[in-house]
């Protein structure tokens, strides 16, 4: 290992500095981003023009408390999604790479959780409108678990890093 590396982090196999790894975070969180800023801009969009809608005046008192919780979850969300790259700005230049990317992966993680919330209460919305109120709660309680489970993933994927990759199924290079 080189001098100018000698900050690596030697367990995760990559021979690079912690200004290079903080670096490749950050570019990975702003693909992540990318995703999660466009999604929720759109579902704001949507939510917003529903309003404007001739039907809307229709809509029962559950419906419009309901849509309101939305709109306001969905520009959480949406202010979330973008709050990192203000927070890259206001830090830009002033050493604090390893803030940014740390407070940046937790704002990501809670607009993630923002965006599973929306998504349920537009199920709910939707199916209350166009089926009605039971067909409602049993969609919104079926994407509730979709969204649980999505958020569990990594936790059922989890892999040990410091293992072999081949070390799990039995797969050997030796010949």
């Amino acid at each position: 290992m080189t001098s100018e590396n000698a900050d690596a982090d030697r367990a995760d196999g990559r021979d690079e500095s912690v200004n290079e790894r903080m670096d490749r975070n950050w570019n990975e969180i702003l693909q992540e981003l990318r995703v999660t800023q466009t999604g929720t801009q759109i579902l704001t969009g949507f939510l917003l023009t529903m309003a404007f809608q001739p039907k809307f005046a229709d809509l029962t008192t559950f419906q419009k408390d309901v849509y309101l919780a939305l709109v306001a979850g969905a520009v959480l969300t949406t202010a979330l999604a973008l709050a990192p790259v203000n927070l890259h700005r206001g830090l830009f230049r002033r050493h604090a790479k390893q803030t940014v990317v740390q407070a940046a992966h937790v704002i990501l993680r809670c607009a993630l959780v923002g965006v599973g919330v929306v998504l349920i209460g537009t199920v709910v919305l939707i199916l209350d409108v166009v089926v009605g109120r039971t067909a409602s709660y049993v969609g919104g309680g079926l994407m509730l678990l979709v969204v649980i489970l999505i958020g569990l993933l990594p936790t059922f994927l989890h892999v040990n890093r410091r293992e072999p990759p081949d070390a799990e199924d039995g797969v050997s290079d030796r010949r």
